[in-house]
């Protein structure tokens, strides 16, 4: 009577090609729901990957203002200052609207304007859905209207582009062909190495949308009647608060400012090759 003996190789064989048929399968249904998620952005008419509706981003953001109000220290107390930046961006929001109505569309985001008590992060930021937030560290070391109008102009440019949703898209994409990648090697140093990866890749995508919010501040400053330049000089104020060796915030997501000035200029120019509009404000 034969007796066939299975081999500890051959069970190490047989499970590692169940892992591979369950990862490939975990990759396959990742890749395939990114695929699905498709929506044409009302604004821009741009068909886009995106992890939410517009409602749902804009319950997302409202959602998140309480824990980035207590991380930065509140809302500031001067009105005054709050008021001021109020004003700024709904001049640039309105401006914006009008000229979209002009084009049969509609901006579906609720925009609010949050200046944070936040006296040592130098930064500004935008949650999905209209949220927009500069820290007391940035703001006070603004000298023009126009300064302030680019970096909310900048932050506009975040929602109206739907970065957020994009980004979570990415992210879900990501963790799933992570966690592919752990289940074929068998280990969690597998899958965490994945995700670093991805991480690295959606750093990429991240610094484009930076640069892509830099062209809407242009578009958005020259349709409320500012200057363009002062984003430039918003790229000094940062590179002095950076100081010798330090780097604030802002960078840790933002492309480096030198790189930023040569884009923001060359693109002033290809955009506006007849010149700009005079009497723009500084």
């Amino acid at each position: 009577m034969t007796r066939y003996i299975r081999t500890s190789h051959g069970s190490r064989n047989s499970s590692f090609k169940m892992r591979l048929i369950i990862a490939v399968g975990i990759a396959l249904f990742s890749f395939i729901s990114y695929q699905m998620k498709s929506d044409v952005n009302e604004i821009t008419g741009e068909n886009q990957r995106v992890a939410l509706t517009e409602q749902q981003e804009i319950a997302l953001g409202l959602q998140a203002l309480p824990a980035i109000l207590q991380q930065h220290h509140g809302e500031h107390p001067d009105q005054q200052a709050q008021a001021y930046v109020d004003q700024v961006g709904r001049r640039l929001l309105d401006s914006f609207n009008d000229a979209l109505a002009k084009e049969g569309r509609h901006n579906p985001y609720r925009f609010n304007f949050h200046l944070l008590k936040d006296n040592q992060v130098v930064n500004a930021f935008a949650l999905p859905g209209g949220q927009i937030f500069i820290t007391a560290a940035l703001y006070n070391q603004l000298e023009t209207e126009g300064q302030l109008a680019g970096i909310l102009g900048h932050e506009i440019g975040h929602v109206l582009s739907r970065h957020g949703a994009q980004q979570m898209a990415k992210q879900e994409l990501t963790q799933g062909l992570a966690g592919a990648a752990g289940v074929a090697g068998g280990d969690v140093s597998s899958a965490r190495m994945a995700a670093m990866v991805g991480s690295m890749v959606n750093m990429k995508y991240g610094r484009d949308d930076e640069l892509e919010s830099d062209r809407w501040g242009i578009k958005l400053m020259v349709l409320a009647g500012y200057d363009p330049h002062a984003m430039i000089s918003v790229m000094d104020i940062l590179k002095r608060a950076a100081g010798p060796g330090g780097q604030p915030e802002f960078f840790s997501t933002h492309p480096d400012p030198g790189n930023r000035i040569e884009r923001i200029n060359d693109y002033i120019r290809k955009a506006y090759p007849s010149g700009l509009p005079a009497n723009l404000e500084p």
